[in-house]
């Protein structure tokens, strides 16, 4: 479980100080998918860094499996999977060996590594390209290495940040079956987003942000009774306040 108390986090500029996040609180629990929803610039990016220990907060709390980020953020690491924005594979080796490289990060001996490789090749359909170099790789190509990479020492909680960009509508569709296994089996899913459907066809909760503030936590069902919308994509466009930059 993954729990966030009134994050916040600025950044200076030539252009002054920006609030990147204000305030930001939420909890997301085992054995759900949790979806951050918010337009691009919203402050989810920088949540979910804080989140995996990449940026401290300035003010505010964030505990994973009860353990306190700040107090241990060793402890945290092991106990997360993550996506980040950024891919970063390493060019220069195989699908195979990117897993493997942070599977030893990790300390795992080489049978659980060779193991855990083979386990989600055949979940994430890398088998055709699992033994090539990455340099050359398609986006989806990528964004399966890179999961891959992130899930070999099989965490507990999976933070995503927009997994699905880039995708086309196949791999987008394996993506979506495969996070799903993931929270059957109990785990903390997170993942953020600014894309409706998908939010819509995975999330038990959802978590909307604009301008570095949440700005209303629920499932979809609550969301649209909150706002007496029936389209989520309706109710988005209200509750993130976007109803005037779509006019």
């Amino acid at each position: 479980m993954i729990l966030l108390e009134n994050l916040h986090k600025s950044f200076r500029g030539k252009a002054g100080t920006v609030h990147a996040v204000k305030g930001v609180g939420f909890e997301a629990r085992d054995g759900e998918i949790t979806g951050l929803l918010g337009p691009n610039g919203a402050g989810k990016t920088t949540t979910l860094r804080m989140l995996y220990t990449l940026m401290a907060p300035e003010q505010g709390r964030i505990e994973v499996d009860g353990i306190d980020v700040a107090r241990d953020p060793a402890a945290v690491r092991r106990r997360l999977g993550v996506l980040p924005d950024a891919r970063g594979i390493y060019k220069r080796l195989t699908a195979r060996e990117n897993i493997a490289y942070f599977g030893r990060l990790h300390g795992l001996d080489e049978a659980t590594i060779r193991a855990r490789t083979e386990a989600m090749a055949k979940t994430l359909a890398m088998d055709d390209f699992l033994d090539r170099r990455t340099e050359g790789f398609s986006q989806g190509q990528r964004t399966k290495t890179a999961i891959a990479r992130a899930l070999v020492h099989d965490p507990r909680n999976v933070i995503l940040d927009e997994p699905t960009n880039g995708l086309d509508v196949m791999t987008t569709r394996g993506l979506r079956g495969f996070l799903r296994e993931l929270r059957d089996e109990g785990r903390c899913v997170v993942f953020s987003s600014h894309i409706m459907q998908e939010v819509a066809a995975l999330c038990d909760r959802i978590v909307v942000i604009a301008h570095g503030e949440v700005r209303a936590i629920g499932t979809p069902d609550e969301l649209r009774a909150m706002t007496g919308l029936p389209d989520l994509e309706d109710v988005f466009v209200r509750l993130a306040g976007l109803e005037g930059d779509a006019a």
